[in-house]
């Protein structure tokens, strides 16, 4: 994912695979993450995995940023994006509104602090917030939330491409202009047509989130956010799957992460899995998938 034709940049190398996980206080969720650069010698992926009270509520927070054009996109929206949304006065009356909302300070906040810069950078956001028996899942650009419920994946987000017919119309009614260069491109320069940063195509390239509230409730067995390091090689249908048999989520990320890179995606990938225990009512979460 990223731009076309640019030289890769400020990427932190890791060796291995970084992953871990947690469960919440009330033991309503657990969660694990896993990430690797893959095959790339650089790394543009975040990810954020938090815990936090609101108003006397425990709230999951997990989000897999993207980068392009190097990470200081990527690295800032890991480090704001969910404190601008949990200290919105609207976080827990108006979660939604409270998350477009969100979504837009922080990319006009990260555009600000980059007036010094000569080099474009962006970043993808895939997000899960989770509030009570309600899971919002807000997205900008390619990575993806997949959930699984009774037993089927289901997507929860939509990938932003420029080739998509409403995209493509927005875009050109903003001055824009969609190109084939290797594949579908803003300005023949991006391969996804919503992002945080991207300063020089910033009219056409928004931060708009696509919102989707999920219930969670006895039939939802979990969650999967991953960059496009993992969609690339593998279907929807695929990872819940593979997530299915195995009860601890940082051993599934850490499979989904490994499947991808055997499979020969060439990004960096990044996987966070979340599983629902509370409303799995009596039964393991294995049985239930």
């Amino acid at each position: 994912m990223g731009y076309f034709n640019t030289v890769s940049s400020g990427g932190h190398k890791e060796d291995s695979l970084v992953s871990g996980g947690g469960l919440s206080q009330d033991g309503k969720f657990s969660y694990g993450y896993a990430s690797s650069p893959g095959k790339r010698a650089s790394m543009e992926d975040f990810y954020e995995t938090r815990i936090d009270g609101v108003d006397g509520e425990i709230v999951g927070l997990f989000g897999v940023f993207d980068g392009h054009g190097g990470i200081r996109a990527a690295e800032y929206v890991k480090r704001n994006l969910f404190t601008n949304l949990i200290n919105h006065p609207k976080f827990i009356s108006d979660t939604k509104s409270a998350i477009a909302d969100a979504y837009n300070l922080t990319d006009s906040e990260f555009l600000k602090s980059e007036s010094s810069q000569h080099r474009d950078a962006g970043s993808t956001a895939s997000t899960a917030i989770l509030v009570g028996d309600r899971l919002l899942v807000a997205n900008v650009g390619d990575s993806r939330a997949v959930i699984c419920r009774g037993g089927n994946a289901i997507a929860v987000s939509r990938d932003h491409k420029p080739d998509q017919s409403d995209e493509r119309q927005r875009i050109e009614e903003a001055g824009g202009f969609v190109m084939w260069a290797g594949t579908w491109r803003v300005g023949g320069v991006l391969a996804v047509s919503r992002a945080f940063g991207d300063r020089l195509l910033k009219q056409y390239v928004v931060a708009d989130p696509e919102i989707q509230e999920e219930v969670v409730d006895s039939s939802l067995e979990f969650l999967i956010l991953a960059s496009d390091g993992l969609w690339d090689v593998v279907t929807n249908e695929e990872a819940v799957e593979m997530v299915k048999p195995v009860d601890d989520p940082e051993a599934a990320a850490r499979r989904l992460m490994q499947e991808a890179y055997q499979r020969g995606s060439a990004d960096n990938i990044t996987c966070v899995v979340v599983r629902f225990l509370a409303w799995q009512t009596g039964a393991t979460s294995s049985s239930n998938c």
